[in-house]
């Protein structure tokens, strides 16, 4: 049972485990596992993909971490979990209802862990998600279990609307103080 589970200890069957501790100051949301990721048992594990990068760039990081260290943003105030746990080969194999499952979860997951910041992956996964149809990138007006929640762009190589420098830009401001 998940209330039964030790700090950063994951559900049995759980795909791509959460990088996860009490009072982080960012956890980001991904939208769902990539098949590469879980395969790999890594966050953003896609060559193309630019999360890595653009932390580092937005100065969460001290170097660009690859991959395979997932573990070490924990030592940084930060974290991993996804939206939905089901792995795809890209986000449209997901259903309505699993967006709607994963928000319910993901906000239990925040009022648990109860980071300072809650950073959604993609403006469709928070739309979807938490049926917020109009919703706009950036801070929300609403906290998601107590935290402060920010839609950014989603750093998949997919996502051609948003750059490295856009994603640096967007994920800097959830810094503390900035």
């Amino acid at each position: 049972m998940p209330d039964e589970l030790l700090p950063g200890e994951q559900p049995p069957g759980k795909p791509l485990p959460d990088v996860i501790a009490p009072g982080l100051e960012v956890l980001f949301c991904g939208i769902n596992p990539s098949l590469m990721s879980a395969e790999r048992g890594h966050h953003f594990a896609r060559p193309g993909n630019r999360f890595w990068p653009a932390l580092h760039r937005a100065g969460l990081t001290p170097r660009q971490l690859a991959p395979e260290e997932d573990r070490e943003l924990l030592r940084h105030g930060l974290g991993v979990t996804n939206l939905v746990d089901r792995p795809t080969r890209t986000a449209a194999e997901l259903s309505p209802a699993e967006f709607r499952a994963g928000a319910v979860a993901l906000a239990a997951l925040v009022a648990r862990y109860r980071p300072r910041v809650l950073a959604v992956l993609g403006i469709t996964a928070w739309r979807q998600g938490f049926d917020r149809p109009k919703a706009v990138v950036g801070r929300q007006p609403e906290r998601i279990g107590g935290a402060e929640t920010w839609a950014v762009p989603n750093p998949s190589g997919l996502n051609a609307h948003a750059q490295l420098p856009d994603l640096a830009r967007a994920y800097r401001q959830l810094r503390p103080g900035s």
